[in-house]
């Protein structure tokens, strides 16, 4: 199967239900991982990878496709939930999540799941490695698009402004990076942490578009600025991308205490009830 494709808005809503249930899930398995901000990431990641971003699960290495490297990598439980439920791997091994022997470890690895295009772990790297790809393709006159997803936690590292920087300098026109903007990290608020407002500005002083979402848990407005973004040209295109982290678990939601905290049973069925609600609220919603 090949995308993208169009969804309805009904399934939009189920699919970003579905992603919740696997993070909770597997974080729950595990005793360990990332739940805040891979919740944060859902929407953003169901709109590129239906949507937007050309790939085909069944042929991993199709030359054709576009590249989408993740530069906040410690949010695993989300990423193997979309390769997953897209078509890469069988959605029943998501449980043995960081556990001894799976494949599917605490931070991604570009050799196993199949998707995954770069390894990762340390804040600011990806970024570069972003920018490194979309350089190559556009110096051999490819049309691959390259998108990549990151962090307030990965722009406070001064390898991402040098990557962000040389984007511009090469006119990377085939490159869109979508931050999670949930202002949060694991010690806190980032800007109490080490502060990186004014995005915006900072971005457009380093000679980039800039596209605004409002709200990134919103699939229209998520579509509309992903649309925007790769129709710009002649230099690289940020998505800010306003988000909650922790969104779709009430006890989770802009809490950083579960940046890295894991649910615990009583945790585990209080977010499967909430989700078990929603869900019967789209359905009704749109039968």
């Amino acid at each position: 199967m090949t995308y993208p494709q169009t969804l309805t808005d009904k399934e939009r809503l189920l699919k970003a239900i579905r992603m919740r249930r696997d993070i909770v899930e597997m974080t729950h398995a595990a005793g360990s991982g990332h739940p805040g901000g891979s919740l944060s990431s859902v929407e953003l990641l169901i709109t590129l990878y239906y949507e937007f971003l050309k790939h085909d699960p069944d042929n991993p290495d199709w030359e054709e496709r576009d590249r989408m490297i993740f530069c906040k990598c410690h949010i695993t439980p989300a990423i193997y939930s979309i390769l997953a439920r897209v078509g890469y791997f069988d959605p029943a091994t998501l449980t043995s999540f960081r556990k001894l022997g799976s494949d599917l470890q605490g931070h991604p690895s570009r050799f196993y799941p199949k998707g995954i295009e770069m390894s990762g772990g340390s804040l600011g790297q990806n970024l570069s490695i972003t920018q490194g790809v979309a350089l190559g393709l556009k110096t051999q006159g490819k049309s691959n698009r390259v998108f990549g997803l990151s962090s307030e936690g990965d722009l406070q590292e001064g390898q991402s402004w040098e990557a962000i920087m040389a984007a511009a300098h090469f006119k990377l026109d085939n490159l869109v990076l979508l931050v999670d903007y949930n202002k949060l990290q694991i010690d806190g608020h980032c800007e109490d942490v080490m502060g990186v407002a004014p995005l915006d500005k900072k971005f457009e002083s380093f000679n980039w578009h800039v596209v605004r979402v409002k709200d990134g848990h919103n699939f229209k407005q998520v579509r509309k600025g992903i649309q925007k973004a790769i129709s710009l040209k002649g230099k690289p295109t940020v998505v800010l991308a306003h988000t909650i982290k922790g969104k779709g678990v009430s006890y989770m939601e802009n809490q950083a205490g579960w940046h890295g905290k894991a649910p615990d049973k009583e945790h585990f069925e209080k977010a499967m009830k909430e989700l078990d609600e929603r869900e019967a609220s789209v359905h009704k919603k749109y039968s």
